[in-house]
């Protein structure tokens, strides 16, 4: 199949294999989940009854003082004791093969050109860390809210994009579901589009 650079008017031939694959809703939410999942950090934790310091002793006899009994200080049921269902340091990681990985990874690129939301341009830098440079080029692709996709690291583009709140920008290692997802369009170099189809070929 046939991609149009933007900035060129030239046709790029890219694989049917990695751009013209069949949406796949169940996988790709299984890989959406799954992303989000490991990004949560599962430090919650609470003392249980075990937990809480005291309670060696029982607190007064159990027959004759008119209290009702009671065996410890630690019970869930006093002001001081733990909590009844205390809550664990856990993982939220889910597990997700690489060939499960790729083949949603491949949907969505898919899906993204059929629903013209891949804008593919031959290089896109700013010369400069200027916020207003860069509205500037994307204001020129018809582009407002959209994830930058480079094939290598460029600090001014990375400087020039952090304070607008619907641009984002990475490298093709740094890809994720939820982003490419997330976001409206989908701006991708040359050179970045020929990484993404080796990885995923």
């Amino acid at each position: 199949m046939k991609l149009q650079v933007q900035d060129t008017k030239k046709d790029l031939e890219v694989s049917d294999q990695t751009f013209g694959r069949e949406f796949n809703e169940d996988l790709v939410h299984q890989a959406v989940v799954a992303y989000m999942a490991g990004g949560r950090a599962g430090t919650k934790a609470q003392k249980g009854r075990s937990d809480v310091s005291g309670g060696g002793a029982k607190p007064w006899k159990q027959k004759g003082s008119g209290r009702a009994r009671a065996g410890t200080i630690r019970s869930p049921i006093w002001r001081t004791g733990g909590k009844v269902f205390a809550a664990r340091p856990r993982d939220y990681t889910q597990k997700l093969n690489r060939k499960m990985y790729r083949a949603a990874m491949r949907s969505i690129f898919s899906e993204l050109v059929r629903q013209e939301r891949l804008v593919v341009v031959d290089s896109f830098t700013v010369e400069a860390p200027k916020t207003k440079g860069l509205l500037e080029k994307l204001g020129g692709l018809g582009v407002s809210n959209a994830l930058i996709v480079t094939d290598q690291a460029d600090a001014n583009l990375y400087l020039s994009a952090r304070n607008l709140p619907g641009v984002d920008v990475s490298e093709v290692g740094g890809l994720d579901p939820v982003s490419l997802v997330g976001f409206e369009k989908v701006l991708i170099t040359v050179p970045a589009l020929m990484q993404v189809e080796e990885w995923l070929a």
